[in-house]
This record gives structure tokens, sequence and C-alpha cells, in this order.
């Protein structure tokens, strides 16, 4: 009879360790053969790692197809977060995302979501067809920042759209705001929609108190959640929970569709280590994260100037609750862009927060933080406002411009296109997308109207040294439209 499993128990570390033990001659791939063949990775990442940088075999499971050890990681991972099902994923949250997007939606069929999605949201519609319609969020003009999605909004948008399959919903945004998941999920479910959420920044709402809720206590769908950001595990580690209504098994061919058939045991290994760790751990780990955030963010609105914001942004509908542990910090006040304090922070005091944009920063702490690093970030932040604040003038504080669809991301990226500059471009309609990353929300998607305010936004937020990604020119400036649809 099978020993019953155990939260204490990580099922793929547990294999590998013996595994190891076994000293098994390697005439299978990876090619470096335990790190045999490449001395200076094995220098770089130690004779351990590379040796547990295996390849899919019976003692170890396969990913595509797991049936022993994998399995039982999975349904750990389902118990721990509340998950009817659970699909360890090595392509990031981004695969996770795509996986949901996929398993819903058809060509043509419409998913209702806000328009500050991660561009792996639309990556998935040109992938599928799907088209989207957008529910547009309301905006904090003061901070210059998106919030979440009106209940009223949402209903809005299914009485206009009763054929769309599913409602999309992030949960939190980057700056830590929080719709109203439960309502979202019950009218879903009520008009016979899916509710999805990507819950990227949302992995500690299963393990801490007082944090908002998380979609799986929601009743949502499926849910997709970055482990790797605030859970520990290792960078592209991911988990997609589904609820009681998705097939297990579609779901895992829809995964497959994507997902590499060569997965990365230092990734399955750190997402069943880190599940255990916060199956066991995580209520005082983000007990610790929460007074460290708290703490910080009463030291910075000290400082003067700086806007930490928190919970006294809720309003009970488009912010209905705030995650605490993000300490997103308007610096407009000070006379400085986001991204030149993301800058100076980096440049002259080595720190590195999670992104800046025109109006505010992110620094991003979990568990790996520690009380005398907050100390540090407070202290510089101080010493940014003393050295270079300057009055308030010229700063675009308005992040959220709403976008005008005209034709499906799907056809508009496969469609013929020219090249023009960008300051050409107005009128037209994008082929490809223009984002800030992090955090990758698309300021253009493939399919939406190049508008004057757009070309404004992306001009000074290259002005102000914001990382742009996502066009063919990699120096944005030239942009690709749709050939066959002139102004």
């Amino acid at each position: 009879m099978k020993e019953k499993l155990s939260q204490e128990r990580a099922p793929i570390y547990e294999a590998l360790e013996e595994f190891r033990k076994m000293r098994v001659v390697p005439f299978d791939v990876p090619g470096h053969k335990r790190g045999r063949g490449n001395p200076e990775l094995t220098a770089l990442l130690g004779e351990r790692c590379v040796g547990m940088d295996v390849n899919s075999m019976k003692p170890l499971d396969n990913l595509c197809h797991p049936i022993s050890v994998i399995r039982d990681a999975e349904i750990l991972a389902a118990q721990a977060f509340g998950a009817a099902h659970a699909f360890l994923m090595v392509g990031g949250t981004t695969s996770a995302v795509q996986a949901m997007v996929l398993s819903v939606a058809k060509r043509g069929e419409k998913i209702i979501l806000p328009r500050n999605v991660h561009r792996s949201v639309m990556c998935a519609m040109v992938l599928c067809g799907a088209v989207p319609v957008y529910v547009n969020p309301e905006c904090n003009d003061d901070l210059g920042i998106p919030l979440g999605m009106s209940v009223a909004q949402v209903e809005k948008a299914i009485r206009e759209n009763p054929d769309a399959k599913a409602i999309f919903v992030n949960n939190p945004t980057y700056y830590g705001i929080c719709s109203d998941l439960r309502s979202i999920v019950k009218l879903a479910h009520k008009y016979g929609m899916y509710c999805l959420v990507d819950e990227a920044h949302g992995t500690h709402f299963y393990f801490g108190e007082g944090l908002p809720v998380s979609a799986m206590a929601a009743g949502a769908d499926m849910a997709a959640v970055s482990m790797h950001k605030s859970g520990g595990s290792l960078t592209q580690s991911s988990i997609l929970l589904t609820g009681p209504t998705m097939p297990e098994g579609y779901v895992r061919q829809i995964i497959n569709l994507t997902q590499t058939t060569s997965a990365s045991y230092l990734l399955l290994s750190s997402l069943d280590i880190s599940r255990r760790n916060l199956a066991l751990r995580g209520k005082e780990a983000f007990a610790q994260v929460v007074r460290m955030a708290e703490y910080a963010r009463e030291e910075i609105n000290n400082i003067g100037g700086y806007y930490a914001y928190s919970r006294e942004l809720c309003n009970g509908d488009s912010v209905y609750d705030f995650d605490v542990t993000k300490l997103s910090v308007n610096t407009l006040p000070v006379g400085l862009a986001g991204i030149e304090v993301y800058d100076l922070l980096r440049d002259e005091y080595d720190i590195q927060i999670e992104f800046g944009d025109l109006g505010n920063i992110l620094a991003y702490i979990s568990i790996g933080d520690r009380p005398r690093d907050i100390e540090r970030l407070v202290s510089a932040m101080a010493e940014v406002r003393r050295r270079f604040a300057r009055a308030r003038v010229s700063l675009m504080s308005q992040e959220y411009i709403e976008p005008e669809v005209a034709v499906s991301p799907q056809d508009a990226f496969y469609a013929d296109k020219v090249s023009l500059k960008l300051e050409e471009a107005e009128g037209w309609i994008c082929s490809e997308f223009v984002m800030c990353y992090p955090p990758g929300i698309p300021i253009l998607a493939p399919g939406e109207r190049i508008t004057r305010p757009i070309i404004d936004y992306i001009l000074y937020a290259k002005e102000k040294g914001c990382s742009m990604t996502g066009p063919e020119d990699a120096n944005i400036e030239r942009l690709n439209v749709i050939k066959a649809c002139e102004q």
C-alpha cells in the first residue's frame, strides 16, 4: 500500500537524492554529463547543482505525463494551495497564464479582462485567436496607476458580451491592488463563464494571515501562481492551479502544447522544496514579511515627499483590498520619476529594486529579506531625496491610456505589415507589442490603434530611461502596422 503523502515530504527532491547515491553512468542527455564536460559551468554552479541537472527517466518521472514522484509533488501542491489540481510549470507563469487562456477560449471567442494584464495574456490570444473585451480600470490620478476592476463594470461587460467564455482578473496587480475577487467569481459563474486569475504576485495569499483572498479560496476556476516571486523557488518555476470545474487531463494536454519535454529538475525540485517550506513555515515567514513591509512603509513616509501607499486606498470596489507586502512608493512629490529613483538606487547605492515606472517604484519584499536590508533601503531613499529632489514639474503622471481595439490580436500579429517611424504611425493599427519591462504590461498590443497620447507616452518613457521591449525595432523608433489598414 502506498505511503500517505504528508506536507513534510518533498517527493521530487527525495527521488533526486536517491538517484544521486546510485552513481548511474550517464549515456543520456544533458551532454555535460553531470558537469564533467563543462568544467567552467561546474565551477560556477557547483558539482551538486550540475549533478542534479538530469533528464526524465523512470525513477524521476516525466512532467508531460507524471505517474510517480512528480505526480505526488503535484498532489501535495494542490493540497497546500487548496486546489483540485496543481500542475508544476517550468516555463514561468507566462506559460501558466497561456495555458489558462488556451484551456477556455478558441478563435473568435471573447475573454473579459482589464487592460493592465501581463503580456502573456495577449500572447495567448495571438496563439488561440481569442478576442479581448476590456474592462477599463479606474485610475488613481495622483499616483498615476490603474486600479482593479469595478464589479459594476464587469457586470456591464458581461451583459454586453453574454457569449464571452471567461473573465480574467489580476490578484494582485503589480502595485498590490486587489479587485473584489469573490464577487467577480460569483458573477462569472452566474453567467456560465470561467474565472481565470493571474496570481503571479500572490503566492503568499495562500499561506499568510490577514492578506487578500486567494483565487482558490474565492472559487476561481484557474490560477497561475509565481512560486519564484514571493514563494522562494528558482526563477522560471511556477504552479498552475485549477478548481473542480476544470478537467485535469484536458488542461494537461493544453500545457503540453507549449511546455518543454525536457523539464529542468532543478526547477521542479525547487518547486517541491518551496511548497514544503511554505506549507510548514509560510504563516510565520509571511508574518515577518508583513512586519518588514509595514515598517519600511512607515519609515519612507516619514522621510517626507515620498508616498508609500497601503490599505488607505481601499474603496470597497476597484480597490477592494491591498497587498501590504508590496512596498509601492509614489516618487512624483520629490520631483523624480519612478524610473529615475530606480536608476539612482542601483547606480549610487547598489540597491536593486523590482521596477520603476513614470511615477512609482516597487521594492519587492519577501521571505529572503532581512531587517538590515530594509534599513539600508530606507536610508538610501532618504539620501536620494536629499541629493536629487527637485520641483515637481513636467512629469507625466497618468499611466493608463484607454486602448482602441480595431482587430483581434491574432489577425493583427499575422497580418501583412509595413514599418513606419513612430511619429508617423498615428492612426494606424499596431501589429506588435510595446511595453515597459518590468512590469510587462503592454502600452500597445497587436490590433490596437496608435493614438497621439500613446506616442507621447512612449517618447516620454524612453526619455526617462524606461526599459522598452516588444517591437521588432529594439530602439522603438519604428513600429510595424497593418498594411491593409491605412488611416
